[in-house]
């Protein structure tokens, strides 16, 4: 008589994973609609995203200046507020459906879900509760008590860092073998790690180079 079959930590990338699109965009269009003095401030941001293209500073760095120039000085209440419109409205029309069924089977597997997102915790972790995730790793934003500073507080969760968040998440549940879903090439590098690594929807050259090392390609609709 076969066993009960063995509980895994079930790790989900979010953007273009579990969501259609990038989240970080809408959920700032929304937040500069709401504050639309703010909008000229964009304009501040131009002197970074030129090192970017240059290649003199990293995806960490843009997204730092960014929300600094563009929303830093708004009160927690004012984010709070836009983060509890924007996650329900995500919720109904933005995530794929497959994505929802894959994260439903771990659940009733009994499987322990993680969400591992390079997003920011503006909403990323309203997205994780409401989705039933257990534990979430994101990219944190500093505050000055109440009020949005904006800079990073931890590393972007992006690529390499997202091996150190796997080699973390598993000495904290310590004996589950990990499934790790991703979409893109900067994926990965944390999903070879995995027992099973899974790239979803991923672009073609991405696909290639997750033949070579070993990563399972799926299309999630």
């Amino acid at each position: 008589m076969s066993g009960t079959p063995t509980a895994l930590l079930a790790l989900f990338d979010l953007d273009g994973t579990i969501t259609r699109h990038n989240t970080l965009a809408p959920y700032a269009i929304g937040l500069l609609l709401r504050h639309p003095a703010r909008m000229p401030r964009v304009l501040s941001v131009l002197p970074a995203l030129a090192r970017f293209v240059l290649g003199r500073c990293d995806h960490g760095e843009l997204k730092a200046a960014f929300i600094h120039k563009t929303f830093g000085g708004l009160e927690r209440r004012d984010l709070d507020s836009w983060t509890a419109q924007f996650v329900p409205r995500l919720l109904r029309k933005g995530l794929f459906a497959d994505a929802r069924a894959a994260i439903e089977r771990h659940r009733l597997h009994g499987d322990t879900l993680a969400l591992l997102s390079a997003s920011i915790d503006l909403y990323v972790p309203a997205i994780g509760k409401a989705l039933g995730f257990a534990d979430i790793e994101c990219t944190g934003v500093a505050w000055d008590n109440t009020r949005l500073i904006g800079t990073l507080s931890t590393a972007n969760r992006r690529g390499d860092e997202k091996v150190r968040c796997l080699e973390v998440l598993r000495a904290r549940h310590p004996g589950l073998s990990v499934v790790a879903y991703g979409n893109a090439a900067g994926d990965l590098p944390h999903l070879r790690l995995a027992e099973r690594g899974v790239l979803v929807n991923g672009s073609r050259a991405a696909v290639r180079q997750a033949a070579g090392v070993g990563v399972s390609c799926v299309t999630w609709r």
